[in-house]
């Protein structure tokens, strides 16, 4: 069971595709608090998230990653801010074209794949990262726990070769 914990979580929609995603707030609500729950020292936290479109994430990609293309999701943690009570994690940008396109070609829901997004964009904002093979596994078998806990099929099962 996922531990109860409070944390502040501000979300704009830009782009007009977003308000066709069912329950849309309390699906990004849910996922945040669930990643957030994961790990220790996060009562409190403050998060972010910004559902845009293709041109907007890929401004910001290319401005900050030297990544002139749109992606699925990034996230911008925020610098620490030593002995504030309730610390800004950071940003989450998530593209409504690409996530939808993916969603589709990996033949899931969008409610699931953007869960699994803003799970994801989450544990970077705590930390995690996926450049090198340990650190990838930790974070996907993370992810796949979480998701599990949600009722989300793994979604990396695929790449492992495993049946969904």
């Amino acid at each position: 069971m996922v531990e109860q914990i409070h944390a502040e979580i501000d979300i704009l929609i830009e782009a007009e595709g977003w308000n066709g995603v069912a329950g849309l707030e309390t699906l990004i609500r849910r996922a945040v608090m669930t990643a957030l729950a994961s790990v220790e020292d996060t009562e409190g936290a403050r998060v972010s998230v910004l559902l845009t479109d293709d041109a907007a994430i890929q401004k910001l990609n290319a401005g900050f990653r030297g990544k002139n293309k749109p992606t699925n999701v990034l996230s911008f943690p925020a610098p620490e801010i030593p002995g504030d009570p309730e610390p800004m994690l950071g940003d989450l940008a998530l593209a409504y074209e690409t996530c939808a396109r993916e969603a589709e070609e990996e033949s899931k829901t969008i409610t699931d794949h953007l869960t699994h997004l803003v799970i994801h964009g989450t544990l970077h904002l705590l930390g995690f990262d996926h450049e090198e093979e340990a650190e990838a596994e930790e974070m996907e078998a993370l992810e796949t726990a979480l998701l599990a806990g949600l009722g989300i099929a793994d979604p990396y099962a695929e790449d492992r070769g495993q049946a969904a």
